[in-house]
């Protein structure tokens, strides 16, 4: 299967087991987080575009003071596919990291 092609919604249910913190809203799953402080929220988002770029899948990013929100779909796939679902795991894994 590509990563690119679209996830049925009982793969989407399965990978919503699998990433507690994020939900789904329509074609996209969210996850908000708080970050200790602001230099930790960038550095966050910093390691979350390397991530970003390797997969070549960009999520939309928003940073409010120390709180980010992070919304992800396969834009040109109509929806959800592994990309967002691998993504969402590693902002899971730069979050962990950041907190130490």
């Amino acid at each position: 299967m590509s990563t690119r092609a679209r996830l049925t919604e009982d793969e989407i249910t399965a990978a919503l087991a699998d990433l507690p913190q994020w939900s789904r809203d329509g074609d996209t799953i969210v996850r908000t987080a708080d970050a200790a402080d602001f230099p930790a929220a960038i550095r966050v988002v910093v390691a979350v575009a390397e991530q970003a770029e390797a997969l070549d899948h960009h999520p939309d990013i928003d940073i409010r003071w120390r709180t980010l929100h992070f919304a992800l779909s396969t834009h040109s796939a109509g929806g959800l596919t592994a990309l967002d679902v691998t993504l969402a795991a590693r902002i899971d894994a730069a979050l962990r990291d950041e907190s130490g």
